[in-house]
């Protein structure tokens, strides 16, 4: 496989690691599109491979991203999570991982499944776009418009567009390898 094909903003070992196996599949699984939900929000003004060089603490941290677990976090939780130097300690999106828990299981309460409510936008269908270089990928559409204002109803918090674009790329429903990708799928 040539490695020089591979989308350009894959150039950190971890970055890599995430492109070649995460980045644009397909996923149905509740446990990731929390964790990836999750993650996205913490990236929020911040690179993806920092996020990605604290994956690991972040699991520890919260718990392997367990959401009926993390919807419990009490006030000595957040303040232990608040000193962790291995995560990144924002009050906000801290708090903001405990409220996401919560909606996220009203959801699965109320569709049976947490992917099969995100999918429904797409009707199930995955979007695979046609980009030739990375200058023409967008950061948001109107697709993640809606999706992150049905969040917002839904009592989500750091479910801005440009952040649920990128988690529509983390889990698959968007395919945004570039056209010369060797990752790209093949439609």
């Amino acid at each position: 496989m040539k490695e020089n094909n591979r989308c350009p903003w894959a150039k950190e070992e971890e970055d890599i690691h995430y492109h070649d196996t995460e980045w644009g599949v397909p996923s149905r699984d509740d446990n990731y599109m929390f964790e990836m939900l999750i993650l996205e929000g913490f990236q929020a003004g911040l690179s993806w491979n920092t996020i990605l060089k604290k994956r690991e603490n972040f699991r520890k941290a919260f718990d392997n991203f367990n959401y009926k677990k993390i919807s419990k976090y009490n006030q000595i939780k957040l303040d232990e999570l608040m000193k962790n130097e291995g995560i990144i300690r924002n009050k906000l999106k801290i708090n903001s991982a405990v409220t996401n828990a919560q909606a996220f299981i009203k959801i699965r309460k109320e569709y049976g499944s947490f992917s099969d409510y995100i999918w429904s936008f797409t009707n199930n269908k995955q979007i695979i776009n046609k980009w030739e270089n990375l200058s023409q990928v967008p950061a948001t559409t109107e697709l993640s418009h809606k999706i992150s204002k049905e969040l917002k109803k839904q009592g989500f918090k750091f479910v801005g567009s440009t952040i649920i674009y990128s988690f529509l790329q983390a889990i698959g429903i968007i395919d945004d390898h570039l056209i010369s990708c060797p990752y790209k799928t093949k439609s």
